[in-house]
């Protein structure tokens, strides 16, 4: 049996998660700590005492799902469980970050201060309610290609931006052109398509403001090999070279989450069961409807450890 260990994006954050973990585990509480004195505040308070309104800010939400990811890590190693127990990592969007953090290759105050940074970055490239997001359901990614290529006009941009899983691909682009696309893909067959409730257009050309901030801020960080192979999400194959990694996390800002095609990228390498560490389960429904034989677990309390503890 080979496992591997996959960390949530955004939308999957909750008030108090990971409160639990530090509960239980000291080395969980220093993650949080840590990530305070990293931001010089206590997101910690956000997470666990806040508004949920304040907590989904994008340049709160990535820095705090990180935290709990981590969090989760820890209790796993206070109880013998290392990153070395996974073949690979990944993480979707966001968590690629929390991925590279729990293999070595990024710190944890330079991973919280890079997923501020990118948060904000990622907010102010577009002005609010000029671009958007729609979720279409019952299109596989290559169709969903051919919709935002229609959708596109008079200099509009929309590109399919998440391939999740083979019943939904994630369009993002200027508004306009999101809501033609999702008429274009009822047209085409689509089930539904579903208006996201997001602050910005996120895996989209219009990005390219914060691909430029990224690729300064990350240029000014150490990134080491990490422990284990990463599976970055926009190349759904390993890479462990850090400039390679540096480069593809500028690229990932404008480019496509190639999620469905990363989880069976790892199950061909013989990836049988799925580790979802950090907040929700969102990643496990994904993986149960891209290969109905994968196991999934999750690790996002110490009720969660204690089960894999108990095997």
């Amino acid at each position: 049996m080979s496992i591997a260990f996959v960390f949530p994006g955004q939308g999957a954050q909750s008030i108090g998660m990971g409160k639990a973990l530090a509960e239980a585990y000291p080395a969980a509480k220093r993650i949080f700590e840590e990530v305070d004195d990293a931001l010089g505040e206590s997101l910690s308070a956000l997470i666990w005492e806040g508004e949920i309104e304040a907590l989904t800010l994008t340049q709160n939400a990535q820095p705090a799902l990180m935290a709990t990811s981590m969090a989760a890590m820890r209790a796993l190693e206070a109880e013998g469980i290392t990153i070395e127990r996974a073949a690979y990592v990944a993480g979707h969007s966001l968590g690629e970050y929390s991925a590279l953090a729990a293999s070595g290759a990024l710190s944890v105050g330079d991973t919280a201060r890079l997923l501020r940074k990118r948060g904000e970055a990622m907010q102010s490239a577009v002005p609010v309610g000029v671009g958007a997001m729609a979720a279409l359901l019952g299109l596989d990614f290559e169709t969903v290609k051919e919709v935002a290529a229609e959708a596109a006009a008079e200099g509009e941009v929309v590109q399919a931006a998440n391939d999740n899983d083979p019943t939904q691909v994630v369009v993002s682009g200027h508004k306009a052109a999101v809501e033609r696309a999702a008429e274009i893909a009822k047209a085409k067959g689509a089930k539904r398509a579903v208006m996201l409730p997001v602050s910005a257009p996120f895996h989209c050309a219009l990005m390219q403001p914060a691909a430029d901030v990224m690729a300064e801020a990350l240029a000014a960080v150490e990134i080491k090999a990490p422990a284990v192979p990463l599976i970055a999400n926009v190349r759904a194959d390993e890479v462990t070279d850090p400039d390679t990694i540096r480069q593809l996390l500028v690229e990932q800002v404008t480019g496509s989450v190639r999620w469905r095609e990363s989880v069976m990228a790892m199950a061909s390498k013989g990836v049988t069961e799925f580790w979802e560490i950090g907040a929700g389960k969102v990643l496990s429904g994904m993986v149960r409807k891209i290969d109905r034989s994968l196991t999934c677990r999750q690790v996002g309390t110490d009720a969660d450890v204690a089960a894999i503890l108990a095997g």
